[in-house]
């Protein structure tokens, strides 16, 4: 039976699977075979330890990999184990069986990200704040359950300029659930930690429910994530965490890969692990990704190494600009079409706003495509929005136009119909992009976004680069005729397209994760990557640096690196210059 649990396993797997008494850590780099050791753990535990395996606890961070850790279980063994499922699935089943505690009843609702913003926006509008939109404001709250910071100690942690006023609407927001017995996704962490510290005795019945426990991926845990694993694990201490340093990649979202040396600190006798043979690459992609990495000094680096083929040399293309970027990936993948299926090929890019030019080459050349965790470009709601005033001022007729403009608000549709004459006139003398920044100017509408607000800053960037497509159409009806016809050949292309066929398009961080044969990584330009907000913070840059890190090593056989010497990026053409990872002068681009 031992044997049979160590089959197949390398060296360093089968030290971080025979492991089972006490507090350890498996740095498991990318394509190491994580999965499999923490299952063979599991297994090694039930059979040859005798662990009962209701007593087994495994945190996951999405359902996705929840499904695929149950899957696994259910075809080595047939025992089903005490929980396997995130964070927040957890929490949920614990609040509704002992919520009553804290005064939630059994049928509390749990609101989405929808529910959340129309509550938000209801108090918004009743206490009249301007300064800050209902995303920014939910944000801000967001940050501060993540940090396990209840509106009561918000104004002792937070001093700046919005502290006073995010107080009372967090205050108000929490008053409301409360109210209407619902929490959100964050309050199902932050309630059930609460839990716990009220009630020790509900926290020792959990304690003494799962004496095993698992956390995978455990450097994107928050501050709240980890206080609830630290419960959870340090009267057992059989705990074991599975990270990777070099793929932590969400501090946006609060994530703070220092957990894993707070790990150290608090479980003082745990071990650790390397897994450092990848499954998944070449070589040369090996190599190369340590090249990049190894430049980071925060964090351990871990020196993968493979007994698979050496590989091929890493490409470096210089384009001229975004157009024969998209060209030169457009004519490499149709080269490639002999070798591989469409969709074990991934296109990956900084920011969404990169993908236009890409869908735009694509669809010109027939290359069917699937954009993975995002929205086609002319489809996203910003974008649908500055076209309509554009199509308002070439056809006032226009009634979905009109209709999509009134629901903005009321203020912004007075302000675009009293200035409404004077800009159609203009728009037989302006160029388009000018004539765009005339309708910003009048409507106000870029007030809607928050710079500050990560979500939102992202919707700015798909305006400005709505802008450069202006810049390329200085003719009004020439630029909307333009994205009529890019619309019309996505219709074209989704009519012929196969269920599931094409090569996918997504940023970095929607890759962390997946797999391709062949990956091409467009737009490794300073500025861009490391993008131009991260580039004056030494902790950022090194978060931008495993973000190009993670995209390297989703990589199999082949891995093309692309950048630009000129680009039209967010409404205005910037000398590109060669990110700083790829050896280019540290210089910054303001795009």
């Amino acid at each position: 039976m031992l044997d049979d649990v160590f089959k197949g396993l390398n060296e360093q797997q089968k030290k971080a699977v025979s492991y089972v008494k006490g507090p350890s850590i498996i740095l498991a780099g990318a394509g190491s075979g994580k999965t499999r050791v923490l299952i063979y753990k599991v297994i090694h535990l039930i059979n040859n330890h005798k662990v009962d395996s209701s007593s087994i606890l495994m945190i996951t961070f999405t359902n996705k990999a929840a499904g695929e850790l149950k899957k696994r279980m259910r075809f080595h063994q047939k025992k089903s184990l005490g929980y396997v499922g995130t964070f927040h699935s957890f929490c949920a089943q614990v609040l509704r069986s002992e919520g009553i505690h804290i005064g939630l009843n059994k049928g509390f609702v749990i609101y989405d990200d929808d529910d959340q913003l129309a509550l938000m926006k209801a108090i918004v509008k009743e206490k009249e704040v301007k300064r800050f939109s209902p995303s920014f404001i939910l944000n801000r709250i967001s940050a501060a359950k993540n940090q396990l910071i209840s509106p009561k100690r918000y104004l002792q942690t937070f001093s700046d300029y919005s502290a006073s006023q995010i107080y009372e609407l967090y205050t108000e927001y929490v008053r409301r659930l409360r109210l209407h017995q619902a929490v959100d996704f964050d309050d199902l962490i932050m309630l059930t930690v609460e839990l716990f510290a009220k009630y020790p005795s509900i926290l020792k019945q959990y304690q003494d429910k799962y004496t095993y426990i698992f956390v995978d991926e455990f450097q994107d845990t928050n501050y709240a994530q980890y206080h609830l694993t630290q419960s959870l694990g340090n009267r057992n201490n059989n705990i074991t965490v599975v990270g990777d340093f070099s793929q932590s990649i969400y501090s946006w979202r609060g994530a703070d890969m220092r957990n894993l040396e707070k790990f150290k600190e608090d479980f003082s006798q745990c071990k650790t692990f390397l897994l450092e043979r990848n499954y998944r690459s070449s070589q040369k992609i090996l190599d190369f990704a340590y090249e990049i990495i190894a430049k980071n000094e925060g964090h351990p680096i871990l020196k993968l190494y493979t007994e698979n083929k050496i590989g091929e040399e890493i490409p470096i293309y210089e384009a001229r600009d975004e157009s024969d970027e998209a060209f030169y990936v457009s004519t490499e993948i149709e080269r490639l079409r002999g070798i591989y299926l469409y969709e074990s090929i991934a296109v990956l890019y900084r920011t969404n706003a990169q993908s236009r030019a890409i869908e735009e080459s694509f669809l010109h050349y027939g290359i069917p495509y699937v954009l993975i965790g995002g929205t086609r470009f002319y489809e996203r709601k910003e974008v649908k929005d500055v076209l309509s005033y554009m199509r308002l001022l070439i056809n006032p007729l226009d009634g979905v136009a009109r209709e999509r403009i009134i629901k903005l608000g009321k203020r912004k549709w007075i302000a675009f119909k009293e200035k409404y004459e004077e800009l159609q006139k203009k728009s037989e003398n302006l160029q388009t992009a000018e004539l765009m920044e005339r309708v910003f100017q009048e409507t106000g509408y870029l007030e809607l976004y928050n710079p500050s607000d990560e979500e939102d800053y992202s919707r700015l960037e798909n305006i400005k680069e709505l802008k450069s497509v202006a810049i390329h159409f200085p003719n009004i009806i020439e630029f909307l005729q333009q994205v009529a016809l890019v619309e019309s050949e996505y219709s074209e292309g989704e009519k012929k397209k196969k269920a599931n066929e094409g090569v996918r398009l997504m940023t970095l961080h929607q890759a962390k994760g997946l797999e391709f044969k062949a990956v091409f990584i467009v737009g490794v330009e300073d500025g861009i990557l490391p993008h131009a907000r991260s580039i004056d913070d030494y902790f950022q840059l090194e978060e931008e640096r495993r973000l190009f890190y993670v995209g390297i090593t989703r990589a199999q056989e082949k891995l093309y690196i692309s950048y630009a010497r000129r680009r039209y990026m967010y409404g205005r053409r910037g000398e590109g210059m060669k990110s700083r990872f790829l050896g280019g002068e540290e210089a910054r681009i303001d795009w």
